[in-house]
């Protein structure tokens, strides 16, 4: 691991900390007040040049794994904490910033940081049941479907070096 990057503690709840249980049932509060959320997202590439991605309990389509900054991360930090969290990926080498990208289909101040993880170890296939209904590896050219736009547009500029675009 990375120097500021050390693993978390937990809380009372074990993995599901208070901290993240308060921030789901105010989060619409927030927004309302907030003028910018931030979220950190992993493009975790393996060996053989395919994609980790999940599919959500709570959302439709396949997705980078990874999730939301909160008060006193990094953006390095919350990379760290989600993808040990939600797919048991840790990180054993820098991660490069791919970009940062504008949210905006469900907050107008919604902004996510994508990060292509090609140094990393797994704890088997494991991820975190209930937030995530699956987790698999995916060759580029054969993605699973439905698949979030932004994701595979990401996918696209890492893979085929297609053009950033600035929104998701």
């Amino acid at each position: 691991m990375t120097q500021g990057s050390a693993r978390p503690k937990r809380g009372l709840f074990g993995r599901l900390r208070p901290n993240r249980l308060l921030t789901s049932l105010f989060r619409p509060i927030w927004r309302m007040r907030r003028g910018l959320t931030l979220g950190a997202q992993g493009a975790v590439i393996d060996a053989e040049g395919r994609v980790l991605l999940v599919r959500h309990g709570y959302r439709p389509g396949w997705w980078f794994p990874g999730g939301g900054v909160e008060w006193g991360e990094t953006l390095l930090v919350a990379l760290t904490r989600e993808l040990e969290e939600e797919v048991g990926v840790t990180l054993t080498g820098e991660p490069e910033l791919h970009g940062i990208f504008s949210n905006f289909a469900s907050f107008r101040g919604d902004h996510i940081a994508v990060f292509v993880v090609r140094h990393w170890q797994r704890q088997g296939d494991y991820y975190k049941r209930g937030e995530i209904a699956e987790a698999a590896m995916f060759a580029p050219e054969d993605l699973p479907e439905p698949i979030d736009a932004g994701t595979r547009a990401r996918i696209k500029e890492i893979f085929d070096k297609a053009p950033l675009r600035a929104l998701w």
